[in-house]
């Protein structure tokens, strides 16, 4: 499977979750976009449900030297979640990535205050919170949205993509109610690989996708 854009992806995704709100699996819905790649896929899922849609940020921690390789992940003022394993295979402590920590939350909160334009964030409590992003590759930013979120006390947490590594869907399957995702490609290598349009999103981007949802 080969997915046109984000947009076409998101029209996918859409459908399968519509079928689970019509089988009342998905009361009360919020959509949660991964910004900044989630929030074309989100917009989508977030129309098809006639749901409010929303962001929540987390910011990947790559090694020092390679910092495409995560090796953990970070949501609001809440301690990082570090991939252990992935930092004993590099030798690395919590405290040798002290100032990506600190950068990486500095981005976020940049980001938290540029998204919501003042809003707080929206109440969870008793609903249905679908997290949505454009894929899963090692699954770590993910991980730690699902856990933040259980501090805001949803009804039920489902995770939602497009495409996603077999072993990223496996391990976040105990993290969540549900995780929907649609082909999982046994050689999975990079997210991108599997769009024919993989541009990357701005948080122009974002806001309009957040502007279009709010005034449905």
């Amino acid at each position: 499977m080969q997915f046109r854009d984000r947009r076409q992806a998101g029209r996918e995704l859409a459908e399968v979750l519509r079928t689970r709100r019509d089988k009342g699996e998905l009361p009360d819905p919020v959509v949660l976009a991964l910004p900044r790649g989630g929030a074309a896929v989100a917009e989508e899922v977030a129309r098809a449900l006639d749901a409010p849609l929303d962001v929540l940020v987390v910011r990947k921690i790559g090694a020092p030297f390679q910092p495409e390789f995560g090796v953990g992940a970070l949501v609001g003022d809440e301690d990082p979640l570090f991939d252990e394993d992935a930092l004993g295979r590099l030798g690395l402590t919590e405290r040798d990535l002290a100032v990506v920590v600190q950068r990486e939350r500095t981005e976020l909160h940049r980001r938290e205050r540029l998204y919501r334009e003042g809003r707080p964030a929206p109440e969870l409590r008793g609903r249905t919170a679908i997290v949505v992003d454009d894929g899963l590759a090692t699954g770590g930013t993910a991980r730690a949205a699902l856990r933040s979120l259980r501090r805001a006390s949803p009804r039920r947490t489902v995770l939602a993509v497009p495409v996603g590594s077999p072993e990223a869907v496996s391990l976040l399957r105990p993290e969540a109610d549900d995780v929907i995702c649609l082909y999982q490609p046994a050689a999975f290598m990079a997210v991108g690989l599997w769009y024919d349009d993989f541009e990357q999103l701005t948080d122009a981007d974002v806001l309009r996708a957040l502007h279009t949802a709010a005034g449905r």
